[in-house]
């Protein structure tokens, strides 16, 4: 089998509207979007996994596979993924459908999905995975960005907060995880 990064290589340059970022993510930033994950229960998504940098963070963790359903747009990616991770749900859909693939109470969403500038992906994306999580739940998002992905007026538009949870310097590029919860009233 061929290795990740050349999976993802390939499917960069073939699908570059697609795979934006420059490289797989890096076990240290696996580790920081997976952090908690020991302690849950409940059905775990993760969005936009690529070639299963987080998938196996996650497992890692101890969540056993049945927790846990991938949603990936990419089929090459979706193979890889079947074949390393057995147990596992591989949905071949977009992240914007996720209150279609017959989950609720999500405990959490874990999200390699480009969303940041990006409104009309925020409230598909974030917004449409949050109305399926649990109460308490959290949607954590991975940028390159210093700032959180989602807008000040986006946060208030979908009844979000946010925490910063790490700053990665150990990735090509740097990255940062951002955690997202629904404000409880």
């Amino acid at each position: 089998m061929a290795s990740d990064f050349a999976v993802f290589l390939g499917q960069m340059i073939r699908r570059p509207t697609e795979v934006v970022a420059i490289a797989p993510s890096s076990a240290t930033v696996a580790r920081a979007m997976t952090k908690g994950l020991e302690n849950t229960t409940g059905p775990i998504v993760e969005i936009g996994p690529g070639t299963g940098s987080f998938t196996k963070a996650i497992l890692d963790r101890g969540v056993a596979p049945e927790r846990l359903t991938l949603m990936e747009m990419n089929p090459v990616f979706c193979q890889t993924l079947r074949e390393k991770f057995p147990g596992v749900t591989v949905l071949n859909r977009p992240a914007q459908e996720i209150a279609q693939i017959g989950l609720t109470n999500i405990n959490t969403v874990i999200s390699g999905v480009p969303v940041l500038a990006r409104p009309q992906i925020q409230r598909e994306v974030v917004g449409r995975a949050l109305r399926v999580m649990a109460p308490g739940g959290e949607f954590v998002q991975i940028t390159y960005s210093p700032n959180a992905p989602v807008s000040d007026q986006m946060q208030a538009e979908l009844g979000i907060s946010v925490e910063k949870r790490a700053t990665v310097w150990a990735n090509l590029p740097p990255a940062r995880v951002f955690v997202f919860r629904r404000i409880q009233h």
